[in-house]
């Protein structure tokens, strides 16, 4: 039996979405409770019945079975009240004479902040954080934006969605790396878009460049953590504690890894292990309905 919870992050969404059991592993939705304040729709109104073969325009291109972004688009402004179409329009028609690129920067992380604090949708906000970063054209940004792609597909059941955001995270990667081709966490997350994404026939593509991060620098905590997770889509539950034991070592207050861990010692029947990771975990865990169900959780285990 495991925990799970209804809640709207920025690292998952079935177009708009979270409510479901299904998460990959228990550790990583206890981790990501810590930004529910970001995103508080639960339930979509809407669902795209079809996958249309598009290109984007933005994966160079590459023809992809993704859900076209002009749709998660207009159906994403379906869930917006009269008031919030025209605040709406009124930021995306904002661009007037002038410095057009900079206003156009503007109006991308205005429609990103729109969709975000006032309205508590994913997909969108990624959307608009992406065009930001590629207008931006920095390191930093294309590989933050890319991030929030690759957090969202590792959870993503949907294989339309994960494939989409897939498509997204890799352009955004693949920018990052044109610009500082040495940039380790852009490659680990490019080979991480190749394991959870779906978007390659072979998905050892994505390990041997994760690998190849390892045995430079053994080290780097992201690496590790990339590895555990494929490591448990695989079933590998020793592989993936291992890992995971490194990078508690590296970083003895990560979250994600402490509770990933108790996920995989559960699934592994060491409820000895399992129960430790858990009690440890509630010295990071703030909200009080979290701390609540580690704590049964704890106790059933111990019965």
């Amino acid at each position: 039996m495991h925990i799970a919870y209804s809640f709207i992050v920025p690292s998952r969404s079935k177009f708009i979405v979270v409510k479901k059991p299904q998460w990959i592993t228990i550790g990583v939705a206890f981790f990501l409770v810590a930004v529910i304040y970001f995103f508080g729709r639960t339930t979509p109104k809407h669902s795209v019945a079809e996958v249309h073969s598009a290109d984007d325009g933005h994966n160079h291109g590459e023809q992809t079975a993704v859900i076209p972004t002009d749709t998660i688009l207009n159906l994403a402004k379906k869930e917006l009240t009269p008031e919030q179409l025209v605040r709406l329009a009124t930021i995306e028609h904002s661009i007037s004479r002038g410095d057009v690129r900079d206003q156009q920067l503007k109006v991308y992380h205005d429609l990103a902040h729109f969709w975000s604090d006032s309205v508590g949708l994913f997909l969108p906000y990624a959307w608009y954080e992406a065009e930001a970063a590629r207008l931006e054209n920095s390191e930093k940004t294309l590989t933050f934006a890319a991030r929030l792609f690759l957090d969202n597909l590792q959870q993503e059941q949907n294989p339309a969605f994960r494939r989409w955001a897939a498509v997204q995270a890799k352009d955004l990667f693949e920018r990052s790396l044109k610009i500082n081709p040495n940039n380790d966490s852009a490659k680990i997350g490019l080979g991480g878009v190749y394991l959870f994404g779906n978007i390659s026939e072979n998905p050892m593509e994505g390990i041997t460049q994760i690998r190849e991060v390892v045995e430079r620098d053994s080290t780097n905590a992201y690496a590790h953590m990339t590895m555990a997770k494929a490591s448990i889509l695989s079933g590998q539950y020793d592989k993936a504690v291992s890992r995971l034991q490194t990078v508690q070592r590296l970083e003895p207050a990560n979250l994600e890894a402490i509770l990933l861990l108790a996920d995989v010692y559960e699934r592994t029947k060491d409820k000895e292990n399992a129960i430790k990771m858990y009690i440890k975990s509630l010295e990071y865990i703030k909200r009080e309905d979290a701390r609540t169900d580690i704590a049964r959780r704890i106790e059933e285990l111990r019965k």
